[in-house]
């Protein structure tokens, strides 16, 4: 069953809606003649100020060009009731109810079909074109081999992505992946080979992405064929509400790690997870868990792969106290008191503690051969090359449901040493502004050395280190430090 979507769509399917919406984007948004392009640019003005510019939309239901900048087209629909315009730049459908763009499936198979229309009639045939080096071409890449290196003013890889309704849980998620080091090197070198019999693959929309981010363009992206795939893919978070990052996250690795099966040693077992894909490669790593009998002291021991580590916070349901050198230790309701924030490494170091299960939870010992109580305990046996940590903000259960808002500080440089022996550096961090009922996730994101930008769907800005420190981290992302950028 398919996403209802927008419901003031039907509005617009009356009679010969689809041969309308052709001649809409034939004539005023690709415009794939030379005949189409000088009209659109003769005609498409604003109706009210008469700008050229400032995102200039039309209107479904009549001829109307507004700008969407100075809400020239919000008074048209307001006042008409016409509630759907076009974007004449990008093509994405706007709906003012909503307040929002929108996904409608045939409206989008329409939208692809006049673009390669357009791009046939200007001669360039599909998007991306295969490209053979020629011998002057070669001779240069064999006399620079080495990779282009990103410089302190190079913007390329920053690019916004347009909000197709409540999915700013998908854009933070996509900024973090196509700036993890190891990843756009991967895609970026097409490495992927596809076995897959159907268009539906994620890792090939992904290639496609990272095409689109590093091109080179700098107008936010629409990512609809992303949005579509990862509801395919994963129905759990097919529809328009509001998603959690943290579990957008975990959904994406899971279907890119079962498409990436046909790749490059995509079926070599030498990690926790039996698979030597690129995901796991990056984002895989080993957690150890030992159970320890109270009555013969066997020690039982489990290594099962991880994604991302999830920490429970200060101020939770689940008792916390803090556990840095000089702590006090003093709780209330769970929540510490300490002069100073709670730190990352505070978190790790409960997540990593003894913790004794109790009565109620007796394990069979096989040493007593009965159930005895234990304590149990989890250590990070592999450390993979990204250590993505999940701050528990949102807390579910019978009696309570709630965001958890507590300060964590957390460094720009992890040492990972009392767990094991590895460096690691910040590279993104995912924050969630708002409530559990009602928010908005935005991500920093590291472009180069000590240059952070903040993702905020389409709109990128600069952001300075203290920025990013001072925010309250939902999804903290760290490299290994032998991957540092010059």
């Amino acid at each position: 069953m398919s996403p209802a979507g927008c419901p003031h769509v039907n509005g617009f399917k009356v009679d010969n809606w689809k041969q309308n919406l052709r001649v809409i984007y034939q004539c005023f948004v690709w415009s794939g003649s030379a005949e189409t392009r000088k009209r659109k640019a003769k005609s498409c003005i604003c109706h009210m100020c008469g700008a050229h510019l400032n995102r200039l939309h039309s209107c479904l239901s009549c001829v109307f060009f507004g700008c969407f900048t100075k809400k020239h087209i919000h008074e048209h629909a307001k006042n008409k009731r016409h509630n759907l315009a076009i974007d004449l730049l990008y093509g994405g459908i706007y709906c003012f109810v909503c307040q929002d763009y929108i996904y409608d499936k045939d409206m989008e198979q329409i939208a692809k079909e006049e673009q390669r229309k357009a791009w046939k009639l200007q001669g360039v045939g599909e998007k991306y074109s295969t490209w053979e080096p020629t011998k002057r071409e070669l001779e240069l890449l064999r006399h620079n081999p080495k990779r282009r290196k990103i410089t302190t003013n190079c913007t390329i890889g920053l690019r916004g992505l347009i909000n197709l309704g409540n999915t700013c849980f998908m854009n933070c998620i996509v900024q973090a992946l196509t700036h993890t080091p190891l990843l756009r090197d991967f895609f970026l070198s097409d490495r992927h080979k596809c076995e897959m019999q159907s268009n539906s693959c994620l890792v090939c929309e992904m290639s496609q992405l990272f095409q689109e981010f590093y091109s080179g363009h700098r107008s936010p992206h629409i990512p609809f064929r992303l949005l579509h795939l990862v509801w395919t893919h994963a129905r759990h978070l097919a529809g328009y509400e509001q998603q959690d990052a943290h579990e957008f996250l975990i959904a994406a690795l899971d279907v890119l790690h079962r498409h990436c099966k046909g790749d490059d040693n995509g079926k070599k077992a030498n990690n926790p997870n039996n698979c030597n894909c690129i995901i796991d490669q990056i984002f895989t790593g080993g957690l150890q868990s030992d159970v320890t009998c109270q009555v013969c002291h066997g020690v039982s021991t489990t290594i099962d792969p991880f994604w991302d580590i999830s920490l429970d916070l200060p101020g939770s349901s689940t008792p916390f106290w803090p556990l840095s050198p000089g702590g006090d230790g003093s709780t209330l309701n769970g929540e510490s008191h300490l002069s100073g924030a709670t730190t990352l490494t505070d978190c790790l170091r409960r997540f990593t503690r003894p913790e004794h299960l109790g009565s109620s939870a007796k394990i069979k010992c096989s040493g007593c051969h009965s159930y005895q109580e234990s304590t149990k305990q989890l250590t990070m046996k592999k450390l993979p090359i990204v250590a993505c940590f999940h701050l528990k903000r949102f807390e579910h259960s019978a009696k309570l449901r709630r965001k958890i808002p507590t300060y964590v500080s957390f460094p720009l440089e992890l040492d990972m040493t009392p767990f094991m022996a590895s460096r690691y550096s910040l590279f993104a961090v995912v924050n969630h502004q708002g409530t559990l009922e009602s928010g908005h996730y935005t991500t920093f994101i590291r472009q180069h050395k000590d240059q952070w930008f903040k993702c905020d769907d389409a709109v990128i800005t600069k952001a300075s280190i203290k920025d990013v420190l001072d925010s309250e981290g939902y999804l903290l992302f760290y490299h290994k430090q032998f991957l540092e950028y010059e």
